[in-house]
């Protein structure tokens, strides 16, 4: 089956029809790589991503996102073709394999990004929503101008609320990081201006090109503290990571003592990696809470 150009899509249509109207080209084959996911093939050869969301604020977001990161004209993403509903139509990144020259790049690139700045911490991008998300978790886009205060209330707190509601994180265990949320103009070293992050720069989110570029896909696009995306990136590990922080400590160096503020940066995606997948994610960000707590 095939779909002409400028197809309307409805809300139940199928990839096919989005790809036609979203890319105003015809489209000559749809191939599914998941249950959001599918590749569809146009008329001039190009193949293009379309992902099915959470819902429309959630494309939008998305879509937001990606569009604030490559105006920043450092990093690169895949371009988007548009959103409809909770459908996003992106280009398809063709893999390759991870290098240290790639990654001494894209830390080079990322630390540009970060220096393109956001207008204040939890500035959505433009067009995007404050309801937004990260991941499937719902994410509030509210600013502030003093990082501690905006981190602890924006960022941990309610993900540390939710986690006890739903029985993760038990009542009596909450304190120690509530204990870090006090403290954090002390832990958090010297004060930075909003950088224009990623949010949700897991390794997966990182994708190494056939041609030795690095695309990122997926974010939670807001103005926040630069070390933040530093240490979601060291979360989970990164094919070359010590290349990564070459490259950008080479471009925009760290300030004294980055190292000893990792696990306080890492309690954001910890606690809500806890509220959708459960008590072990839990567990490491109490583990987290407490080292900071004592140091």
């Amino acid at each position: 089956m095939t779909f002409p150009p400028g197809s309307a899509a409805r809300d139940d249509d199928g990839p096919g029809a989005v790809a036609a109207r979203l890319t105003r080209r015809t489209v000559a084959g749809v191939r599914t790589v998941s249950g959001s996911l599918a590749e569809a093939v146009l008329d001039d050869g190009r193949v293009v991503v379309v992902k099915r969301t959470g819902g429309a604020e959630a494309a939008r977001a998305e879509a937001a996102g990606l569009r604030w990161l490559a105006g920043a004209a450092t990093v690169r993403v895949p371009a988007v073709h548009g959103h409809h509903e909770g459908w996003l139509v992106l280009d398809r990144v063709t893999r390759g394999r991870p290098s240290r020259e790639a990654a001494v790049r894209f830390g080079r690139d990322l630390a540009g990004l970060h220096a393109a700045g956001a207008p204040a911490f939890g500035a959505p991008p433009p067009g995007g929503p404050v309801e937004a998300y990260i991941g499937a978790a719902p994410m509030r886009n509210i600013t502030g101008d003093d990082w501690p205060g905006w981190y602890a209330g924006h960022r941990v707190l309610p993900y540390l609320r939710r986690a006890v509601d739903d029985g993760v994180v038990r009542p009596a265990e909450a304190g120690v990081v509530e204990r870090v949320c006090e403290r954090l103009p002390e832990l958090s070293g010297p004060a930075e201006p909003p950088a224009r992050l990623h949010g949700d720069l897991w390794n997966g989110n990182v994708l190494w090109g056939a041609d030795g570029g690095v695309r990122l896909i997926d974010p939670a696009a807001h103005g926040g503290h630069r070390e933040t995306d530093l240490a979601m990136l060291a979360l989970f590990g990164c094919p070359h990571g010590d290349a990564v922080l070459d490259g950008y400590r080479e471009a925009a160096p760290l300030a004294g003592g980055w190292e000893t503020r990792v696990g306080v940066h890492q309690l954001f995606p910890l606690l809500v990696h806890a509220v959708l997948f459960g008590r072990g994610y839990a567990e490491r960000a109490l583990a987290v809470a407490r080292a900071a707590a004592s140091g």
